[in-house]
């Protein structure tokens, strides 16, 4: 007979959160798998657990060395409980390639439920939560995570991103760019912990208060794109804003990122719209010939 392998989730913040059946697992699982040795014996301490099996390290760092000698265990018929530093395995975290492996060799896999960032972000966010997708964490470089953005700027559902602190400041700062500096949010940090604190604003307020410095771990909930009508999706009234602002007075640049975010348009494609028709202009003749 296999074994079984069971996905716990563990704390995001207050240990008094860990589901009940979690402390049964650790204490009746021959191997516990753990992102971190030291948390996991930590967690086991403030269960009051003394795990009975063998415990060994599961990170991003040995995962795929590791996965084939945990589906080996499995195919034995040990009973593999793998955990995580918060949360649920395998979401932004390790676990999927040991999951695919016990999936392939017949292995059944069920899981612990237990708390989750994501889905407790988006239950404090203020934002509509009937339909949302999980963007997981950006890219770290720049044009790359811009690059994500754009891809997700037409997206209706509410989105939700993982970051690290440290990151914030860019991060909160490019999607106020793409997504347009109105479009609401919220920061959520320290889910479950003591310093707690949930930030709900425009993206570009939101820019501006993470610029200061913001500690802890970090998960962001986005509005999802409002519906346009007609005359919002139509790229002459786009170019016809951009002039009348550039009429007025305003830098080319300037009034493109004006007008993106009154429409809730990625500030490129109001660019885009622009350098089409001073192309057709120069094509035929027309006012924006001479540049």
């Amino acid at each position: 007979m296999t074994g079984t392998l069971v996905l716990a989730g563990t704390p995001i913040g207050d240990v008094a959160d860990a589901p009940p059946r979690l402390a049964a697992e650790l204490a009746a699982a021959d191997v516990i798998a753990a992102e971190d040795t030291r948390r996991l014996r930590r967690l086991t301490q403030a269960l009051d657990v003394v795990p009975a099996g063998r415990i060994v390290s599961y990170f991003e760092g040995n995962e795929a060395a590791r996965t084939p000698e945990l589906a080996d265990a499995l195919a034995g018929g040990a009973r593999v409980l793998l955990v995580t530093d918060a949360g649920m395995p395998s979401v932004s975290d390790p676990g999927y390639r040991l999951v695919a492996a016990a999936v392939e060799r017949g292995v059944k896999v069920t899981a612990v439920p237990g708390p989750s960032a994501v889905l407790t972000a988006l239950a404090v966010s203020g934002l509509p939560v009937d339909r949302f997708c999980f963007e997981g964490f950006l890219p770290r470089k720049a044009g790359e995570r811009l690059a994500r953005l754009r891809e997700a700027a037409e997206e209706r559902r509410t989105l939700v991103y993982f970051e690290a602190p440290h990151r914030l400041a860019d991060t909160v700062a490019a999607m106020a760019e793409v997504f347009g500096a109105d479009r609401r949010a919220a920061v959520c940090r320290e889910l479950t912990k003591t310093y707690e604190e949930v930030r709900r604003g425009g993206l570009g307020e939101l820019a501006a208060w993470a610029a200061e410095g913001v500690r802890g771990e970090i998960t962001i909930v986005v509005e999802g794109a409002p519906e346009r009508g007609p005359a919002e999706l139509d790229a002459a009234e786009l170019v016809r804003r951009v002039r009348i602002r550039e009429e007025a007075g305003e830098r080319r640049k300037e009034a493109i990122a004006a007008v993106a975010a009154e429409a809730g348009l990625p500030k490129r494609e109001v660019f885009d719209a622009v350098v089409a028709a001073k192309n057709a202009d120069r094509a035929g003749g027309g006012p924006g010939a001479s540049g």
